[in-house]
């Protein structure tokens, strides 16, 4: 619930806004105003453009010169003045005030110009209103909308003002993202205090005549789960940012609320490790979340906003709902008392302490009786506090999945969480009676996580385009109610975390675009528009190289398993630091060409993920030559030392300029290869082992040649003539774009000639799941007029699983042997998770295993 302050009724709409949300001016001032409304002329005001529905590009809309009609915000170091209602509420006025500050910064300008923009929610503002009574707005389909606001130029609104631009949301949360859309419109990025992406000086800002309609958004609840912070958030916040206050507290939480808001978020789980205070211990966490308009959710694995980890004082062996279910009642019945004035989506169910399974029942059965009881005693509780209507959200996470799968009924008005498999790949997806509940349903994806077979919280390289097909896949599917994403530390998932919100607010429009072309948007507004496409095309290959292993798995054996090398030759080892290093001498020629105010930004979003990964590669691939080496060919091996510990000393280096030099020491302990604890080492990776420093001196040697190594054949998905049923999905794979199954059948066809001899067929799958939960991943393969059925099983944390999650990739080999000459291929699936990266052809006399 919002609260509305008690204090003067209306606001000044001429004062300044102050820091902490306005100056609420006096009643005979707002009277005054309403007075002058009352009787003006009326006119109807961009009614076309309004219909529309879709905004235009910010660069269409607000420009550096005035044309005729335009509203000008900021010239001649004068800016329009904010004003907004006192009535209002206080996320409007926080808003009002940040837009005030962007416009400065931005021109240097001084408020005092002739024009004002109001800003207010409809009902909330009586200015606004009396616009809307006196029909100068058209609001029809604004009003009862979720989260919605227009951006629009009214021509004397009252007498003594010859211009407004009008701001107007249906609701607090819409009223507050108009706000911020103008502020990204005239280039506030919203990564300028995450990311440093400081604002470039323009003169003079005007908004073109007429009007800009934005929401509602595609998916309801759309936001971010903090997560893993012993890594980077949690140090870096109790040494650097907030030393005074226990982390995480509010001079964090108001950072992350406002990144919120300019990304059109609206929800969040807090961070919930033992190392963090509990977001609910500090009541300032809640109270400003609730200013700031922020829905306050929880993980799959604290229901009713309790963090068990740090608010559990019990034995863990308590937390029993067969043996302890009063104590645990009481427990959850705290925080509905002390929440139940908030907005929240209340996470129903139970899970062990921390990420662990339920304590107590035993088998399948006794969990689903168990969930079922748990479910009505919480649903029981919200009601009694008057909250019964509250969203509530059921993820079935790891073994609870298999708890939903035995029967369990969970209640119709409930939200069904569906989870990925930790490594972006969903498990499950709405069938047509999933997709006819009530309460929807919505997905818990991961752009970072710790757990099994392997960690992945230093570098953020999942792809846009992986997020784009499975949130695409979930949403055509039925799941719109809610996504949340993990992004661990947040940093450095900058561009997934900005990729994830945008698709969740606008599906549609975000997918239809390609990755690229995106990106280069998205690196003209963060780095600069001068260097956008070279950006872009520097990070579409950050994302290609590193989803063949990303830098945190640059090991080929699971934890446990004793060690073993990698399946690439040296020759082909080269081959990808070539790629890299390409990418790092791209990355060398455009930095000098970045404006000096964007530095810090180019080197946190761009500099050293890039580099930091390719340094990882040159570390691990040349330790490795180095062991393959050393009996055969020591000068060479001697050298390959040598170019692992430079490696190994660069991580080092990128690392201590993040903390310590980039704005200034402001991320000093937020950036870290390894934490800096021993937890969790079952997850971890195993730093390569590197040869004793003074065994690795240069020495005189030769170069060694390369050697000859039986090569693929490769058909990619672009050699395929792509019909009815499938669809090429850019930006995904080693090949760069992907081959996928639109789930309607039909064939796509290739033709492949091979050289003589013979060979082996294999065929590359993206590890991803059926549409239908349990189903296999079914294929048919049609060479030279016959047919090739082939399936493979998804079973999560199987080592099949474990392995295709670290290779993202699954491998897949066609019985029998093909001879040298020409083929006709042509492939055929009825299920959207069937996407194909590559058909391959391996000499059979190679003595080589495939990988």
């Amino acid at each position: 619930m919002a609260r509305a302050w008690p204090s003067a009724r209306w606001a000044s709409f001429c004062g300044p806004i102050s820091e902490a949300g306005g100056d609420k001016g006096t009643a005979v001032e707002g009277l005054y105003l309403f007075r002058l409304l009352r009787g003006h002329a009326v006119g109807l005001i961009g009614l076309a453009a309004f219909l529309l529905g879709t905004p235009a590009r910010a660069e269409e809309w607000v420009h550096d010169r005035a044309r005729a009609g335009d509203f000008m915000l900021a010239a001649k170091g004068r800016m329009a003045r904010i004003v907004t209602d006192a009535a209002d509420h206080e996320v409007v006025w926080i808003a009002a005030a940040d837009l005030r500050r962007d416009i400065a910064t931005i021109s240097g300008a001084n408020e005092g110009g002739t024009g004002q923009v109001w800003i207010g929610t409809l009902g909330r503002n009586a200015a606004i209103d009396r616009l809307v009574a006196a029909k100068r707005i058209d609001v029809g389909r604004l009003k009862g909308a979720w989260e919605s606001f227009l951006i629009l130029t009214v021509d004397r609104p009252v007498p003594g003002v010859a211009q407004a631009l009008v701001i107007v949301g249906s609701d607090r949360r819409g009223t507050a993202y108009g706000a911020y859309e103008v502020a990204r419109a005239i280039g506030m990025s919203p990564w300028h205090w995450w990311a440093d992406v400081a604002p470039l000086h323009r003169d003079a800002l005007y908004v073109a005549k007429g009007m800009q309609r934005f929401g509602p958004p595609s998916v309801k609840y759309r936001g971010i789960f903090l997560n893993d912070e012993d890594w980077g958030l949690v140090p870096w916040a109790a040494g650097t940012h907030a030393p005074g206050e226990k982390p995480l507290g509010p001079q964090t939480y108001e950072k992350v609320f406002e990144l919120l808001l300019r990304l059109k978020a609206n929800i969040l789980w807090p961070a919930m490790h033992k190392v963090t205070r509990p977001f609910n211990a500090d009541p300032a966490n809640a109270a400003l979340a609730d200013r700031y308009a922020i829905v306050m959710g929880s993980s799959h694995a604290e229901p009713m906003l309790r963090n068990n980890v740090g608010e559990w004082t019990a034995p863990a062996a308590d937390f029993d709902y067969l043996k302890n279910p009063d104590g645990v009642r009481r427990y959850w019945e705290e925080r509905v008392t002390t929440d139940a004035a908030y907005e929240s989506v209340w996470t129903l169910g139970m899970r062990g302490i921390h990420d662990s399974g339920m304590v107590g029942p035993k088998t399948v059965e006794e969990r689903r009786a168990t969930l079922e009881r748990i479910f009505a005693d919480q649903r029981a509780m919200l009601g009694k506090a008057g909250i019964g209507a509250a969203p509530q959200v059921f993820t079935p996470y790891k073994e609870v999945l298999d708890v939903y799968r035995a029967g369990l009924k969970v209640p119709d008005d409930v939200t069904l969480m569906w989870p990925d498999d930790n490594f972006g790949y969903i498990r499950h997806f709405p069938d047509a009676a999933e997709r006819a509940r009530k309460g929807g349903s919505g997905v818990y994806y991961h752009l970072s996580y710790l757990g099994a077979p392997l960690s992945y919280l230093w570098l953020s390289t999942t792809p846009p385009a992986l997020i784009r097909q499975e949130m695409g896949r979930a949403w055509d599917k039925g799941a719109r109610t809610m996504w949340v994403v993990n992004v661990g530390d947040l940093k450095p998932a900058e561009l997934g975390t900005d990729y994830f919100l945008r698709m969740a607010w606008d599906v549609e429009g975000t997918r239809a675009e390609p990755v690229d072309r995106w990106v280069e948007r998205w690196a003209a507004d963060t780095i600069g528009a001068t260097v956008a496409r070279p950006v872009a095309d520097i990070l579409r290959d950050y994302h290609r190289l590193n989803f063949e292993r990303r830098p945190e798995h640059l090991q080929y054996h699971l934890p446990a398993e004793k060690a073993r090398q990698s399946p690439l030759t040296i020759d082909e080892a080269d081959k990808r630091l070539a790629g890299f290093a390409a990418m790092e001498e791209a990355l060398g020629r455009i930095e000098p060409l970045v404006a000096p105010e964007r530095r810090d930004a180019f080197f946190e979003l761009v500099a050293y993920p890039v580099r930091a990964s390719a340094a990882a590669n040159r570390r691990f691939f040349a330790a490795e030559a180095h062991d393959r080496l050393r009996d055969v060919d020591l000068a060479e091996a001697m050298r390959r030392g040598q170019v692992a510990h430079e490696a190994d000393a660069a991580i080092g280096a990128l690392t201590r300029h993040y903390n310590r030099a980039v704005a200034g020491g402001k991320w000093r302990g937020m950036m870290a290869v390894e934490p800096a604890d021993g937890q969790w080492r079952s997850y971890r990776l195993t730093p390569p082992i590197l040869p004793p420093v003074d065994a690795v001196a240069p020495a005189p040697g030769h170069e060694r040649m390369a050697n000859e190594t039986a090569s693929w054949t490769v058909v990619a998905p672009r050699d395929f003539a792509v019909e009815a049923g499938w669809r090429l999905v850019d930006g995904l794979g080693r090949q760069g774009d992907m081959l996928a199954a639109t789930g309607i059948g039909g064939r796509a066809k290739a033709a492949v000639t091979l050289p003589a001899g013979r060979w082996q067929m294999v065929v590359d799958l993206l590890p991803a799941y059926a549409d239908h939960d349990g189903d296999p991943l079914e294929l048919t393969v049609r060479v030279d007029g016959v047919d090739h059925a082939l399936a493979v099983t998804r079973e999560t944390g199987s080592r099949d699983w474990a392995m295709g999650v670290l290779d993202n990739r699954l491998s897949l080999t066609l019985a029998g042997e093909l001879a040298g000459g020409g083929h006709d291929l042509a492939v055929s699936a009825s299920d959207s998770g069937v996407m194909i990266e590559a058909v391959r052809f391996m000499p059979v006399q190679a003595d080589r295993a495939l990988h």
